[in-house]
């Protein structure tokens, strides 16, 4: 597919699930973009493509892949999307090889990701996004969409026409995508709806369209989001009208979708239970707010993590 555009270097640190997804239709549309990833993942890739097997289309697309943080160097924009764990650790990698003046964009799920990063990388223009995807590696190399796929980006201080430019090449590469001046609110409407579902998901093991349907877990997920809601109030933020419908679509429009926390206990790897109703825990103890639905599936999610050799 012909750009209407120049083609950016784009490199995606951090190639998973979501990684993979967001860089695979970047490159499918004509940009020059390099994965960096796991070993099992990236060798595939480099030798075969990556199979993006989505609800409308199932292609091996070519793209540049390594395992090394260098790769990074000459980008315009890297997409980082790291486990919210290795946040610090990841920006520290990549430091050294950033071309000056890239964007690094933070597709990572909790609320203040970007905030961590920019600590880590001074000088170093820093943009938050908010990710709505549902996706699983199903093998090395071949990524599984399940539904979604929308972005709300922060805009770009002082630079609104790159913040644009970024969106235009999301949205021609068949992103929706969205530049919010609420960008806090939207990481918490996220966040709400990780909590709401992804422990439950892990613990039962199931995907979003069986879970509502067993006994007691819509009553769960009201019990989630009204404590969330709360800490939100007592926060500042000002969440989107919406959100309770946001909550209901989950099912309906992810069906078959484990949670990215189901599938980190699934594989016996660290969740970032910490980053979600961990979050709110820590951030309802600091503002008085009790959490203690919150507690409960952040104590079990650790009890079953440790269980599992995460």
């Amino acid at each position: 597919m012909a750009l209407s555009t120049p083609a950016l270097n784009v490199a995606v640190l951090g190639a998973g699930a979501v990684g993979c997804f967001y860089g695979g239709l970047l490159a499918r549309v004509g940009h020059r973009v390099t994965l960096i990833g796991r070993p099992a993942h990236m060798q595939a890739i480099a030798a075969h493509g990556l199979r993006m097997q989505t609800l409308s289309f199932d292609e091996q697309v070519p793209l540049a892949a390594s395992t090394d943080a260098s790769a990074v160097a000459g980008a315009d924009l890297v997409l980082f999307a790291v486990k919210s764990t290795d946040t610090e650790a990841a920006g520290e990698q990549l430091r050294a090889h950033l071309k000056h003046g890239a964007l690094v964009l933070c597709l990572q799920n909790g609320v203040d990701n970007a905030e961590r990063l920019r600590a880590v990388l001074p000088g170093t223009q820093v943009a938050a996004a908010v990710v709505y995807v549902a996706t699983e590696m199903a093998g090395p190399g071949h990524l599984r969409h399940h539904g979604r796929g929308e972005l709300v980006l922060e805009p770009i201080p002082c630079d609104p026409s790159r913040s644009g430019a970024i969106a235009q090449a999301f949205a021609a590469a068949g992103v929706p995508t969205e530049i919010s001046d609420n960008v806090r609110g939207a990481l918490w409407a996220k966040l709400i709806l990780n909590c709401a579902y992804n422990a439950l998901s892990a613990l039962g093991r199931l995907p979003y369209g069986e879970l509502v349907q067993r006994p007691g877990v819509l009553e769960v997920i009201r019990d989630v989001v009204a404590e969330c809601r709360a800490v939100a109030a007592a926060d500042g933020v000002v969440l989107p009208s919406d959100m309770d419908a946001a909550v209901q679509r989950i099912p309906e429009t992810m069906p078959t979708q484990h949670s990215s926390t189901a599938q980190d206990l699934a594989r016996g790897k660290p969740s970032e239970i910490d980053f979600l109703n961990g979050h709110v825990v820590n951030r309802g103890e600091a503002l008085g707010v009790p959490t203690p639905a919150n507690r409960v599936l952040w104590t079990l999610v650790k009890l079953a993590q440790r269980r599992a050799g995460g």
